[in-house]
């Protein structure tokens, strides 16, 4: 009576193993790294991408996210072409990784670099950082909106200083001189730091800088943020300067300026030419990061908006940031001809 049960059970189990046995190449094939991963980041040492190249190694190093080990070299040449072209000539180097900002789509509209940012590969952005009009500590104007009243009645002696030329900073500042109707001037400086130090001084009445750069001169009661470029207030509601935080910052929107939002992404690119699989291998090991406690303390210190884009996603936000960007090179005669 046991006998046909026993045979159908039989036959099950052999084809299950034959099923099982057949998927298993599958997963054997499925790509990681044989060999050490490299790290470029596209800026110098103790800069705001090289911090977030490290904090990934030491991550994935923690977490032991590979099997491999991670070497971060620094490639800031050229406002981090260096870094980008070294990418464009590494074609099926699946064991490298860029780091950079909205810096790889964006340069070679601005010169001739040798390279387009779709001869690699975009892998994931990780994180955005907001941008938030700053100006010195008791100054005449107390909100963004008496700032550019005072802009269009006295022009010659407002100064927005920034890091860098034809640079997000600088674009920036275009984008507000075209929706306001003002002429407001442009100083550049070597870095968001230099910048918020000189605001501190008032040696310029303004700057745009992330929320971190200019966090110490905010806690030393020397700047004062006036608005926030972002479509809503920051998410932060903890204290950072006296009695004041993140979240207390209004919206440039709310204070009537035309430019409701403005962002930019830190993003991780791979060389061009190679596999879906070896692509999707470093998005799932970004997702990994991303989620760790170490990444998200990272985020929330330095007021980052915490993005996780991929794929179409991460496409269509290139395409959307560089024709809304196109039109403010043209018309201040920076596009490469």
């Amino acid at each position: 009576m046991r006998t046909a049960p026993v045979r159908h059970i039989a036959r099950l189990l052999a084809g299950c193993a034959l099923v099982c046995a057949s998927t298993l190449p599958a997963f054997a094939a499925t790509w990681q790294p044989e060999k050490n991963v490299e790290i470029l980041v596209a800026g110098g040492p103790g800069g705001g991408t090289d911090q977030l190249g490290r904090l990934i190694q030491s991550i994935i190093s923690q977490h032991k996210l590979l099997d491999v080990n991670t070497v971060v070299m620094n490639k800031g040449g050229g406002n981090g072409a260096e870094a980008f072209l070294d990418m464009k000539l590494s074609k099926g180097e699946a064991e490298r990784l860029v780091i950079g900002t909205n810096n790889i789509y964006l340069l070679p509209l601005v010169a001739k670099l040798g390279y387009q940012w779709t001869d690699l590969t975009p892998v994931a952005a990780v994180a955005e950082d907001d941008f938030i009009l700053w100006t010195y500590k008791d100054a005449p104007w107390q909100d963004a909106k008496g700032y550019y009243e005072q802009i269009k009645t006295d022009p010659a002696n407002m100064r927005m200083g920034g890091s860098q030329s034809k640079d997000v900073d600088q674009t920036l500042t275009l984008l507000l001189n075209q929706t306001t109707g003002t002429r407001l001037t442009y100083i550049p400086f070597k870095s968001g730091s230099e910048a918020a130090t000189q605001l501190a001084g008032k040696h310029i009445t303004s700057n745009v800088n992330n929320p971190s750069e200019s966090l110490s001169q905010w806690r030393g009661d020397q700047v004062q943020p006036l608005c926030v470029f972002s479509q809503t207030r920051m998410a932060y509601t903890e204290k950072v300067a006296g009695e004041k935080s993140w979240a207390d910052v209004p919206t440039c929107k709310e204070q009537g300026l035309g430019v409701d939002q403005y962002r930019f992404p830190r993003t991780v690119f791979m060389a061009g030419d190679v596999t879906p699989e070896q692509r999707a291998f470093y998005v799932e090991l970004l997702r990994k990061v991303s989620q760790t406690p170490e990444f998200k303390s990272y985020v929330e210190r330095n007021a980052l908006v915490p993005t996780f884009l991929a794929g179409d996603e991460l496409a269509a936000y290139i395409e959307k940031d560089t024709a809304r960007v196109t039109p403010v090179f043209q018309e201040a005669g920076w596009l490469r001809k």
